[in-house]
């Protein structure tokens, strides 16, 4: 039989536990199966997991079809109902060994439970998966997983459960082993990052925590962390962007909103001025830092002028890499009970949002033509600046090199080397 077929969909975390899952999957001599890690940070991605599965289903006839992953998590009875899907399984349950063992045939398609999701909230422990990386280029550890917040337009806490951390030590050895089988960057990924340590002996931050990597691993070139809530951003996370050249001058915050009561709405912990004095500050430590962020458009309630305060966010704040996303009611959420914005109006708002993104983006790849970059290849032809800026290559290179590169063009998205 051949090896299980996976598919991912949603963030870097789904990205990470897929490989985790492939190799547990393989450990237990799991074949002949289909995989799909679900996300549901909005209903077009469950909409977009219900047509992966059929895609899936009928690509690969016969076949039993496993889903997980966040959209499984909050809505089992969603997938357990249609037709392609013989297992559904929680998000802890598909990062458990003994799952995977227990899906071998004939158990997989004989007359065991169909939904295997359990209470997310019960869950009070976050392993810290070895897993080699993807490619050969860039790793990614998971330190951090669920979430302790409730805003108001979010599911995804109903699906990854409370904050846990993976203890320090755990997290340095599995760089430690990463670096020794040859990655030149390690990102650190989870839920809610800036959260780190609070479920600990001790209390650390996740800036002890990236302090300590970079102490502990003097071998690791870059060290690079995912999204950040800024308003956590703690004393020692602000040293090291000031002081620590491996950490990687590119953060993308979780920003949501630029307009003080659309923030409040949220249950957002940051007003926008907040928002702004985080990106001057960090940008004053460290010059050459680059922002991406997270913004919603046509939030419940929102009117012109208050989507205006979001758009002129990209620029008060620098922002350079924008994530849009028109806002998407997901059942059981207070903002799903607020006035809603019409249709239109969030698509034409995503729309000039993403727009200014694309400004954005255009302005800081004219400004980086001409200078030399410290580029790591993630592809014969493609690598990426430690800004996180792409870089297109006219000719082949080896796969997960570092090396000096000066960019002498841009296309608008990416600059040309």
């Amino acid at each position: 039989m051949s090896a299980p077929v996976f598919s991912t969909l949603g963030c870097r975390l789904n990205a990470y536990e897929t490989e985790a899952m492939r190799e547990m999957a393989e450990a237990a001599g799991l074949s002949g199966a289909v995989v799909v890690n679900t996300c549901a940070v909005t209903a077009e991605a469950v909409r977009k997991a219900r047509q992966e599965i059929r895609r899936l289903s009928r690509e690969n006839p016969g076949v039993p079809v496993i889903v997980t992953g966040c959209a499984a998590q909050t809505e089992p009875e969603t997938f357990a109902a249609m037709p392609e899907v013989t297992k559904v399984i929680g998000n802890h349950e598909k990062m458990q060994p003994a799952t995977w063992a227990s899906l071998r045939a004939p158990d997989l398609i004989g007359d065991t439970e169909k939904v295997v999701v359990d209470d997310i909230m019960s869950v009070r422990e976050t392993a810290g998966h070895l897993i080699d990386g993807f490619g050969r280029h860039r790793a990614y550890v998971q330190v951090q997983n669920g979430c302790d917040h409730r805003c108001t337009f979010c599911i995804i806490p109903f699906g990854r459960g409370n904050s846990r951390s993976v203890p320090a030590g755990v997290v340095i050895e599995q760089i430690k082993r990463l670096v020794g089988r040859g990655f030149n960057e390690v990102v650190l990924t989870g839920v809610d990052l800036t959260s780190w340590g609070a479920d600990l002996p001790g209390t650390p931050r996740l800036g002890d925590l990236v302090m300590r990597i970079l102490r502990l691993v003097p071998d690791l070139p870059r060290l690079r962390i995912s999204s950040i809530d800024s308003i956590e951003a703690d004393e020692n996370l602000m040293l090291a962007i000031a002081t620590e050249p491996r950490l990687m001058p590119h953060l993308h915050l979780s920003l949501q909103a630029g307009d003080d009561m659309i923030l409040k709405r949220m249950k957002r912990r940051h007003l926008r001025d907040d928002a702004i004095a985080f990106c001057e500050e960090a940008r004053r430590l460290r010059p050459d830092m680059v922002f991406g962020a997270d913004i919603i458009a046509g939030f419940p309630t929102e009117t012109e002028a208050m989507f205006d305060n979001s758009l002129k966010l990209v620029a008060d704040c620098g922002l350079t890499f924008l994530h849009v996303f028109p806002y998407s009611a997901r059942k059981g959420t207070p903002a799903a009970r607020m006035p809603a914005v019409a249709g239109p109006a969030i698509r034409e708002r995503a729309a000039r949002l993403r727009a200014a993104g694309d400004a954005a983006l255009r302005a800081h790849l004219e400004a980086q033509v001409g200078r030399a970059h410290r580029v790591l290849t993630e592809g014969s032809r493609l690598g990426r600046t430690e800004q996180f800026t792409e870089v297109a290559f006219a000719e082949d290179q080896p796969e997960g090199a570092l090396m000096v590169l000066t960019p002498s063009a841009h296309d608008g998205q990416r600059l040309i080397a």
